[in-house]
C-alpha cells in the first residue's frame, strides 16, 4: 500500500494563505501586536483566532466575527485581496 504524500495534504490553499495573511494585518494595523490580545478584547477563544491567522481552521462564521470586530465589510476585506493579487 502506497503512502500519502502528507506534505501535499498539509499545503493550504493559497487563497487561504492570503486571507489568514490579511487578518494578521489587519490586527497589527489597528495595533494589536499580540494575537492573544486582540482575541480576548473580542470575544474569541485564543485558539481559534490563531488557528484563522495561520490558515487551519475557517469558517465563514468565525470570519464574520473579526470583520465585526473590526468594524469592515466582507467588500472592504476581499477588495483589497483583489488589489493585492493584481498588483
Amino acid at each position: 500500500m502506497a503512502k500519502k504524500d502528507t506534505k501535499a495534504e498539509k499545503r493550504l490553499d493559497p487563497r487561504i494563505e492570503q486571507i489568514a495573511k490579511k487578518l494578521e494585518k489587519i490586527r497589527i494595523e489597528k495595533g494589536y501586536t499580540s494575537y492573544e490580545n486582540f482575541a480576548i478584547e473580542h470575544g474569541i477563544t485564543r485558539m481559534q483566532y490563531w488557528r484563522m491567522e495561520k490558515g487551519t481552521n475557517f469558517t465563514f462564521q468565525s470570519l464574520l466575527k473579526i470583520l465585526d470586530a473590526h468594524q469592515m465589510s466582507l467588500s472592504d476585506f476581499f477588495e483589497d485581496l483583489e488589489r493585492e493579487k493584481t498588483t
